[in-house]
Parts: structure tokens; sequence; C-alpha cells
């Protein structure tokens, strides 16, 4: 018999955009990101497994007071290489998906409602991360980043941070 073989491949990445307090651009990255362990399990678990499946997914941010570094072992409770950057009004910011595209390249991102920080200090932003929880450390991080070259990007207060996630599945 004929074996039908389908392989697909994962991919996802951050879009930051920092704009002053005037409402102009200061900069911005495409930034790739790991998906930790933990966040694929909790993926496939949920979709072939059939656990209980909540859709609240949280942005947050990671502090580059120090070079921060990643590791597939990374948890919300524990990343050592690692802090979260909380220098924003209110807590993680809401990620709402849209539908996933019906094309070669299946997408799935929030970029028709960006996470938007507000900046409440002058901070070094070292990259973005995602998670299902909007506070705390019990929840589930899926992934997390770090801006590209030149590295990690200063704020001051008033500055707004507007980060989108997009998650591709690719035939291969």
């Amino acid at each position: 018999t004929d074996a039908v073989s389908e392989g697909f491949g994962i991919k996802g990445y951050y879009t930051v955009e920092c704009f002053d307090a005037d409402g102009n651009l200061k900069w911005s990255d495409d930034i790739h990101n790991l998906v930790v362990t933990v966040g694929k399990n909790d993926m496939l678990d949920k979709y072939f497994a059939g656990s209980s499946y909540t859709a609240a997914w949280y942005m947050g941010l990671v502090s580059g007071a120090s070079t921060p570094t990643y590791a597939a072992g990374d948890t919300l409770a524990s990343h050592a290489g690692w802090t979260e950057n909380t220098q924003y009004t209110g807590n993680r910011k809401a990620a709402s998906f849209g539908a996933a595209t019906l094309n070669q390249i299946s997408n799935i991102n929030n970029s028709s409602s960006a996470a938007s920080f507000t900046m409440s200090a002058t901070a070094t932003i070292g990259g973005a991360f995602l998670a299902n929880v909007a506070t705390g450390t019990s929840g589930t991080l899926f992934s997390v980043s770090a801006f590209q070259s030149p590295g990690d990007r200063s704020v001051v207060s008033g500055d707004v941070l507007n980060v989108t996630y997009s998650f591709n599945l690719t035939a291969s």
C-alpha cells in the first residue's frame, strides 16, 4: 500500500512597537520565540488528549536589566535566566487571537488587538512572553523571546509598547 506522509513545522514570533507619549514610533522589532516544553505539552494535551481548556492568554514583558537567557525547560514559576518587567500600568495584557488563516501557512495572531503596555517608569526591556494567567506564577508559560540585535531596548515613563504574537503551522 502507498503511505501518505505529511509533516509540519511550528514557528512563532512577537512584533513589538514602542511609541513615545506623543504617539511617535521610537522603534520596532520582530522577535522569534522559544516555545517552551510546558507550552508544547499544554498545546498537545488540550488538542489531542482533550483535557480542559480555557482560551485565556496574556502578554508579559521581560526585563532587560541583565541580559536574559531562555531555556526549553523554563516555566512561569521557574526561569532562572530572566525576570518579568512589571513597570507598566495594570496586569499582563490580554491577548485576543483571531481565527486561523486558511492557506499554505496557517497563522493565528492578535494583530487586530495588540497588547498595549503603558510604561510607568524608565526601564530596559529584554523581550516578551505569552502565558495563560494575568498575574502570578501558577499558570503555563507558552513562549518567550528576546530582542534581536542590538538587543535590549530602553523605554521611559509614558512610552507605549504594542505587542502582537503570531503563531504559524507550515506544511512540510
